[in-house]
């Protein structure tokens, strides 16, 4: 080991980070009671069971909830209909492929009572990619919101799926309220016929409740070490992945969420809206599991889209915790009711992906507290590094890493680089995931001596504050030269006339890449040769794009990641 790996080493298990803590913040990680995410939910539903725990609100200001102890009684019964009725046995997967309702958080809980895994799934998954995934985990059940019934179908062909329970976004309002959805939903032709046989979820919460007076139930014990989810990749560089995460991971990671933010929650006196989709890892663990145990009451919107849609929940709901994405704090912040009374939030999270500081800086003019970036993945449970709430935050960088974590920035072969240096974020702790499900290849190439290796380019100050430099295959070669998208994105974004834009590499005529640009403009007259040389202002000339694309929308996950990937795809396909 040379001298420069050598320092470079000593710096990071120094773990310069812990010095910059915020207030109130142990450096050590303490880990929660429970022995299973069963334990953490059980323990909450007996300490607050009379509090409301979640709130649906529909765009149109309608509105239910449920109080801890209705989820605890709900779930028990779903559990019970699982396990006794549909003779699911440990360690066998369910997936549910639902938007922010009810129903959810009564699927999640009955699902890990009856000792299974639960496999998210995005509502908005074509049939091809419901079949390709539930082929992939194996799931002996799929519980799917009634709005895509018709794609059962074909996505159902060839699994191991053996019974399908519907839900509904009506699902815990009152008979009347209830029926008045269903029958809106129905006239305007949003709930198609089922294409395979299928069970209301009603339905199987009655049989449950009937089994469980039988005494024919109980929760199922399970080890801290077990399978509890199956979070799927998002997929935004490539084809989704299963990553296992246990029990263990994700209480490890709902300790170090509770260390960070807990100076500034008040249990059972707190109001989170939750516009970011729970079956995405972010919304599970931050949103959904850290304010359940904190006895505080959730706000639940099937649909950030368009933000107008969240206008009923912020007006009718004194919400004091958000979080959401780069796009969505931006949209907000241009929305004249949202300009006109800005809601009293004292904490904002912001995640997914990279927050601009233009953003951050309108947020936080607007709203009055600051917005507060992280960092985290699937594979991670998730968070990994954050600013932290009552520390001092750092904009442009992802914060630092929480307790018991460590984090080092890596070369090609492995070994650290100097500090502020570029390189591979690897990280370890106890919130990391096992593996990918039958991926031992990928598993391999992920999992390295202990290290998860990320495939995010980033750069760590003296202080131990982490910057994303950008993705490693996103990353464009101009002639030699590296070139960030996420950069470039910034500095366009910085233009009056842009709504939102990526930035790809495209093959060049003489080998390596030239740099694209596709934009969505906010200003109708802006042109490509203005955008261009507005870049050439605030960039160095191999980093400005050589071409613009001008587009209506661009393409997103659930949780507004651009997919950058969809967009190299198809310029890939026009050479």
């Amino acid at each position: 080991m040379d001298d420069t790996i050598r320092q470079a080493q000593a710096f990071y298990d120094s773990r310069p980070w812990l010095a910059h803590y915020g207030e109130g913040i142990d450096t050590e990680l303490n880990a929660l009671p429970d022995q299973t995410l069963v334990g953490l939910m059980q323990r909450a539903c007996e300490q607050y069971r009379e509090r409301v725990a979640f709130t649906i609100c529909l765009d149109n200001g309608l509105h239910a909830s449920y109080s801890y102890g209705d989820i605890d009684r709900l779930s028990d019964q779903f559990a019970a209909y699982l396990s006794e009725e549909l003779k699911l046995r440990p360690g066998d997967r369910v997936a549910v492929q639902m938007p922010n309702c009810l129903a959810y958080p009564v699927a999640v809980f009955g699902i890990l009572k009856a000792g299974l895994v639960l496999v998210n799934f995005n509502p908005l998954y074509t049939a091809r990619e419901m079949n390709l995934q539930l082929k992939d985990c194996g799931a002996r059940v799929l519980l799917l919101i009634d709005l895509f019934a018709d794609k059962l179908g074909e996505g159902l062909r060839d699994t191991d799926v053996e019974h399908v329970l519907l839900a509904s976004v009506a699902t815990g309002f009152p008979w009347l309220k209830r029926t008045l959805i269903r029958t809106v939903l129905r006239l305007k032709k949003q709930i198609p016929t089922p294409t395979a046989q299928t069970q209301s979820l009603e339905n199987a919460l009655s049989q449950g409740a009937n089994l469980l007076k039988a005494g024919r139930f109980s929760p199922v014990e399970r080890a801290t070490d077990d399978l509890a989810v199956l979070q799927y990749t998002g997929g935004t560089t490539g084809v989704a992945k299963g990553a296992m995460l246990s029990h263990g991971n994700l209480l490890a990671n709902l300790a170090q969420i509770q260390q960070v933010a807990g100076p500034v929650i008040r249990p059972g006196n707190e109001v989170i809206l939750t516009a970011l989709p729970l079956y995405h890892i972010f919304a599970f663990s931050f949103n959904m599991m850290t304010f359940f145990m904190n006895g505080c009451r959730n706000v639940l919107c099937p649909s950030p889209r368009p933000p107008s849609n969240l206008r009923k929940a912020f007006e009718t709901f004194p919400v004091t915790k958000f979080s959401g994405v780069n796009v969505l704090f931006h949209a907000l912040c241009h929305e004249d009711w949202f300009r006109g009374k800005p809601p009293a939030i004292d904490m904002t999270i912001s995640g997914g992906t990279a927050l601009h500081a233009s953003v951050a800086k309108e947020w936080k003019e607007l709203v009055g507290s600051e917005l507060c970036e992280g960092y985290g993945l699937s594979e991670t449970s998730p968070v990994v590094s954050v600013n932290q709430p009552t520390g001092r935050i750092v904009l442009g960088s992802i914060g630092l890493p929480v307790p018991g974590t460590d984090v080092r920035i890596v070369n090609d072969e492995g070994a650290p680089v100097p500090q502020g240096e570029a390189g591979e974020l690897a990280v370890r702790g106890p919130q990391v995931f096992s593996g990918y499900w039958n991926r031992d290849d990928e598993t391999a190439q992920a999992l390295r001596d202990g290290w998860f290796l990320t495939g995010d380019v980033a750069t760590m100050d003296a202080d131990g504050y982490i910057r994303i430099v950008d993705r490693k295959k996103d990353m464009i070669d101009v002639s030699g030269f590296n070139v960030y998208p996420n950069e470039v994105e910034e500095v366009l974004d910085g233009h009056p006339g842009v709504a939102e834009v990526a930035v790809i590499g495209v093959p060049g005529k003489n080998g390596g890449e030239t740099v694209r640009a596709y934009v969505v403009r906010k200003d109708p007259s802006l042109t490509e040769q203005a955008l261009i040389a507005y870049g050439k202002e605030h960039l160095t000339n191999y980093k400005v794009p050589r071409e613009v694309v001008f587009r209506d929308e661009l393409p997103k996950t659930p949780v507004g990641k651009i997919l950058r990937k969809d967009l190299r795809k198809e310029a890939t396909a026009e050479t």
